[in-house]
């Protein structure tokens, strides 16, 4: 296992066949962990983030791992910044904000992938975050994208110390 597959989410990891190698953003990225690893195997990234510094080093980090990463500094509460129909595959991890759901529907192409991870509410018992604004509610992942085709599901407790859903599912429908 390389680094840059050590450092990106497990559940992307594991899943990566099932993605078309095309365009992809990545939402609340971060420092670029799944960014990076994303384009390391031959896909096309963009990444948007909150964080200046965060974008930083993201950018730093794909330079210094020898791949290209299109990385933009955006507060996602304030601007939609997902352009309709133009992504292969659209990722978040470890971010909830409920109103870019319908955004992030309309931004991937026919047959596009989503790939979607956060905490749901018994995060609570394990720390952060505890706000039940940043927190799933059971099933709620799967409802979100109840018109995809749904190739993974997982939601539960794992290993004691993390709560979190996760899907990958893709639009059949335009």
């Amino acid at each position: 296992m390389t680094s840059l597959e050590k450092n990106a989410s497990r559940f992307l990891v594991e899943n990566i066949s099932l993605l078309p190698k095309g365009r992809v953003l990545d939402i609340a990225m971060g420092e670029g962990r799944n960014a990076v690893y994303l384009a390391s195997r031959g896909f096309t990234v963009e990444g948007i983030d909150i964080s200046e510094e965060a974008v930083k080093i993201a950018e730093k980090t794909a330079r210094q791992s020898g791949v290209n990463i299109s990385a933009h500094f955006t507060d996602l509460e304030k601007t939609a910044y997902i352009i309709k129909d133009s992504y292969d595959v659209i990722i978040c991890f470890n971010y909830l904000q409920r109103s870019l759901i319908p955004h992030i529907k309309a931004g991937l192409h026919k047959g596009g992938f989503v790939v979607y991870e956060t905490y749901i509410i018994d995060q609570i018992r394990f720390g952060k975050p505890r706000n039940p604004d940043f927190l799933l509610k059971h099933n709620e992942l799967l409802d979100m994208f109840y018109d995809f085709r749904c190739l993974r599901y997982h939601e539960g407790i794992f290993e004691n110390r993390k709560a979190s859903a996760g899907i990958i599912a893709q639009k059949t429908v335009s």
